[in-house]
């Protein structure tokens, strides 16, 4: 059984721990440090196997070096030359196979040109997103547009509701703070917000999230859902009506919330 774990780094990263409690073999995604992670395979045990890779910014690739160096890891990662120590550079319609488990890869540039998702289907589906999906929000786009950062998104949001959805920070309260500024008469947010405040209060993170919870509450997965769209044409903020205007609107007032 494949055993998910949160690694905190920094601040607010999340690096996760994917392990094998029977062969005590690992891997991690997005280790921005070395530190954490190794600390967390002494204490647990474990080999690191291999490695996977988002994007390029290097609060998610920082580590990779000093985990090569100790372990000598298989490394996935995005075709992006600027990442080194890259094994096997993956592209959409790509498929690796961890710890058992068959990962699917998904371009979703936005935040960066160069970033892809892991993607699991089955029974219980799950999701290494990085930076472009986040719970309650998403990424800054940086490297990418709008419609491009929507267009990764959408097709996000076409995976099973049941998705588990693992992003790379704790940015959960800011986020809803914000989606409720966006639609503040949405009741499901409202719940969300209150579970989310109490898991923090807790110490516990608030991911992974779900898919459908995303799709309920998360204004960026709500760009062509007639309330969100009513709720900023009656605070004054949107002209247009085409998802794209609505994700520019959405994004930009984020940008400065």
């Amino acid at each position: 059984m494949l055993s998910i774990q949160p690694i905190p780094a920094f601040d607010d990263n999340y690096i996760w721990l994917l392990s094998d409690s029977e062969s005590h073999r690992a891997y991690v995604v997005d280790p921005g440090e070395a530190a954490p992670v190794v600390s967390a395979l002494e204490q647990q045990q474990l080999s690191l196997e291999g490695i996977l890779i988002t994007h390029h910014h290097f609060d998610h690739v920082g580590g990779v070096e000093e985990l090569r160096r100790q372990y000598s890891p298989v490394v996935y990662g995005p075709s992006n030359p600027s990442i080194t120590g890259v094994d096997h550079r993956v592209q959409a319609g790509d498929h690796i196979d961890i710890l058992a488990t068959r990962f699917e890869i998904m371009e979703v540039p936005g935040h960066t040109l160069d970033h892809i998702a892991y993607f699991h289907p089955g029974e219980r589906p799950l999701l290494f997103c990085g930076d472009t999906l986040f719970a309650g929000g998403c990424g800054r786009v940086f490297e990418g547009t709008p419609p491009m950062m929507l267009a990764s998104l959408e097709s996000l949001a076409t995976l099973p509701a049941n998705t588990a959805v693992y992003c790379a920070h704790e940015y959960t309260l800011a986020n809803l703070a914000f989606a409720r500024a966006v639609e503040p008469d949405n009741e499901a947010l409202a719940r969300r917000a209150s579970e989310a405040e109490a898991a923090r209060a807790r110490n516990e993170p608030t991911v992974p999230s779900i898919l459908a919870l995303e799709l309920a509450t998360n204004p960026f997965l709500r760009c062509s859902e007639p309330e969100l769209r009513a709720s900023l044409q009656s605070q004054g903020r949107l002209q247009g009506e085409s998802a794209p205007e609505v994700f520019a609107t959405v994004r930009g007032w984020k940008d400065n919330f």
